[in-house]
This record gives C-alpha cells, sequence and structure tokens, in this order.
C-alpha cells in the first residue's frame, strides 16, 4: 500500500537522518529514499568542513539553536556507539578589536542560553596556550566543539536505514511528482515509485523538487561556493583545533578560518562567492539553466544592491592567493603564502527570499501530504539527528503518534 510507503528526496545526511528516524519511530513503515548520484552524501554533506557545531552564534529561539543543542549531543553518542571518528578538538572564535570583542559578548550571551558547554572567555595569553601559534585581542574558547567525517556517518544512517527493510536508490533523479488516489506517484530514474507521504531534503535542489510537488517558488536556492586551501603536512602543527573569526552578523557565513579535519589536514576558509551553476565546484562550472534561475528571482538583485561590495571582496579572493589569505594571516600571523596549497571545494545552498533576504534559520514547510526542507545550512549537519526527530514529531506528529 502507498500510505505505507514514505519517500524521501535526497540522500544527504538529512534526508538519510529523517529516513532513519522514521523506520526507528514508526516500524512496518517502508522508506525509500532518491537520490540522482552514483553515492550518498555526494554534494553539500561530502563536501563541508566535518565541524560538529556547539551552538554558539544561533538565535536562541529558533530551530538552528534548539536543533544543533540536540543535534551534537545525539550525534556525539551515535558515532560513539558506531565507532566513527568523533574529536573534541575544541574552537577558538578569536576578536581582534574593541568592536568585535563587542560582538564575542553578544555571541558569548546566545551560546549561554543556548547552553554551549564549557564556553568561556580567554585573553592574549590563554590564546596562545590553546592555540600556541595564534593571536587575538581576546577570544570564545568552546572546548566541546568538535570534528568528525560526516560522509561515514552517512553511509552509517544508510545502513541503518537498509537494516530496517528500507531502500535507497541510486542513479534516481526525480523528474515527475503527481497526485495518485492513495498518496503520490513520484517518476524517478525513469521508474514510477508510489508513496504515501513524500519528504524532500534535496539540498542545492530542494526548491526545484519543492516546486515540482505544489509548493511555492521561495525561497530559491542560490548556490555559493566556498573554497579552501590547505596547510602544507609540514605546518600543520600550526594549528591544534579550530580558529574562528568572530562572524558578521549581516551575513549567514562564517568568515575563513583554519579546521583540523579527522584526517590530520588543516584547511583554511571557506569564502563565499556566487556559483555559475548549483554544482559549480570549480570557477570553470557554468550551467545557463541554474544562472537564470537566480537571476530571475527578484530578491537576487534585491540582494546584490544591499551586499555587492561583499561579494566583489569574496571573488577577489577567487582568483587571488594573497588576496584570499590577507584576513587569515591575523588570527595564525606566522602562516605565509608558501605554507598553503590550493583545497577543495564546496557549494551553499543558500535559500533566500523574494524581498533579498539570506534565510538564515532552517525552514520547513508542509504541503499536503509533502515536507519540504527548504533551508538547511550550517549546521544542519550537526543537527540532522535532531532535524529528524523535528519532522517526525511535529511535521507528522499526528501520524507519528
Amino acid at each position: 500500500m502507498a500510505d505505507e510507503v514514505v519517500g524521501i528526496v535526497g540522500a544527504g545526511i538529512v534526508g538519510l537522518a529523517i529516513g532513519r528516524e522514521i523506520t526507528l519511530r514508526r516500524p512496518g513503515t517502508r522508506v525509500v529514499v532518491l537520490e540522482k548520484e552514483n553515492r550518498v552524501a555526494a554534494h553539500q554533506t561530502g563536501h563541508n568542513s566535518g565541524v560538529v557545531h556547539a551552538g554558539l552564534y544561533y538565535r536562541p529561539d529558533s530551530l538552528k539553536a534548539r536543533l544543533c543543542t540536540r543535534g551534537r549531543d545525539m550525534l556525539r553518542d551515535y558515532c560513539a556507539d558506531r565507532g566513527l571518528p568523533y574529536d573534541e578538538c575544541g574552537k577558538l572564535v578569536v576578536a581582534l578589536d574593541g568592536g568585535e570583542a563587542a560582538r564575542l559578548d553578544d555571541i558569548y550571551a546566545r551560546a549561554g542560553t543556548n547552553a554551549v558547554p564549557g564556553l568561556r572567555r580567554v585573553g592574549p595569553e590563554e590564546i596562545r596556550d590553546i592555540e600556541p601559534h595564534a593571536a587575538g585581542r581576546v577570544a570564545l574558547h568552546s572546548p566541546r566543539t568538535a570534528i568528525t567525517d560526516y560522509t561515514r556517518v552517512a553511509e552509517a544512517f544508510a545502513a541503518d536505514l537498509a537494516d530496517a527493510g528500507g531502500e535507497v536508490r541510486l542513479n534516481a533523479p526525480v523528474t515527475r511528482i503527481e497526485e495518485a488516489p492513495d498518496g503520490l506517484r513520484i517518476l524517478a530514474g525513469g521508474q514510477a515509485v508510489a508513496v504515501g507521504e513524500l519528504i524532500v531534503a534535496g539540498g542545492l535542489h530542494t526548491d526545484r523538487v519543492a516546486r515540482m510537488a505544489g509548493d511555492g517558488p521561495g525561497p530559491r536556492i542560490v548556490p555559493f561556493r566556498g573554497e579552501y586551501m590547505l596547510l602544507r603536512p609540514e605546518r600543520t602543527h600550526m594549528v591544534r583545533g579550530l580558529i574562528y573569526p568572530v562572524p558578521d552578523p549581516r551575513y549567514p557565513f562564517l568568515g575563513v578560518h583554519f579546521t583540523r579535519r579527522v584526517s590530520g589536514d588543516v584547511e583554511v576558509g571557506p569564502n563565499a562567492v556566487l556559483a555559475f551553476a548549483r554544482e559549480g565546484y570549480r570557477l570553470s562550472d557554468i550551467r545557463p539553466r541554474d544562472v537564470v534561475d537566480y537571476l530571475s528571482w527578484p530578491g537576487f538583485w534585491a540582494m546584490g544592491m544591499r551586499h555587492w561590495r561583499t561579494g566583489v571582496k569574496e571573488m577577489r579572493g577567487s582568483f587571488s592567493r594573497r588576496a584570499y589569505m590577507r584576513s587569515a594571516y591575523e588570527y595564525v600571523p606566522e602562516v605565509t603564502l608558501d605554507d598553503v596549497v590550493p583545497g577543495g571545494a564546496g557549494v551553499r545552498a543558500q535559500a533566500l527570499d523574494r524581498d533579498g533576504s539570506l534565510v538564515d534559520d532552517f525552514r520547513i514547510h508542509r504541503l499536503g501530504r509533502v515536507t519540504t526542507v527548504r533551508n538547511a545550512p550550517s549546521p544542519a549537519a550537526t543537527s540532522s539527528m535532531a532535524i529528524a526527530e523535528h519532522v517526525v514529531d511535529t511535521v507528522h506528529g499526528e501520524r507519528a503518534r
């Protein structure tokens, strides 16, 4: 029966976490995850920095704050149970001047409301004790901020789903969603799937799939490429954990920072450059349809009018390693251009409202039998298990009970 089948579009960490949660909470329900790529975690999940956020920045009454707080603990326990990497290497958020120090006070207050464990202010000497090569006027130290490997976590979620009788169909892009007598008919990878409910967690393409399902045109996804540098192996000792700047409250991006990976690599970045393709991991990746899609959205032009100077600055760093590293030097002054090499890149699915507002909080819509995760940027990977609970408890609460 279609009523006993739940379809999920997207085999990133959020879609797989939701599928896994449904199998745990609604035994007997068959879950079918539809993924257009030939593997899980192919895009945002597999290209992020691996940070398990503690919840410092998020507005206390937001979904981000609540689900990050819950999700970080769930993820830590899950990694311990499955033998997955989880390293509480700690994080410094460093202020360089008085203005940034004042913003740091605001972050400290938010973090307290969000129950961030162990957070404390540290001065220049303690900054050096924690990160001997770092510099700053004052910082917040979050000792419980961690790193993991989100691709491996997503693969574990997929294995749990399969063990519970669910299915992940790869190479199955969704091309049509239709009403059916007892639910919905999904055409994916040339095959029809009958489902009673559909959850769209399509990341970079979630707005397009949502529109197929009858949801509204907004918010629209605008892709921003984040490019990384890597410290050369002989210089990775200069960063023990995570070193972040104080974020600009006008933007949902955290600025260029230093991130240790569970592999031992240390990344510097990312920047935030408008991409010319939804999967535009290189400057040369251009898809006219993707560009037309955001150029035709009124919010894009409103955003451009407000933030074009920042956009030009970010683009300059994409062409010049010297410009890219300029801000990084302030936090680890001993790093030189010779110490870094080009690293990888990721693309952030940034939701943009019609008025040009960059959507900051998680945004989840419900339309009949369809649930759409319309915005799930960082800390969505940290929060993935809690997002899954939220979808089952709140969005599908009546049926879950």
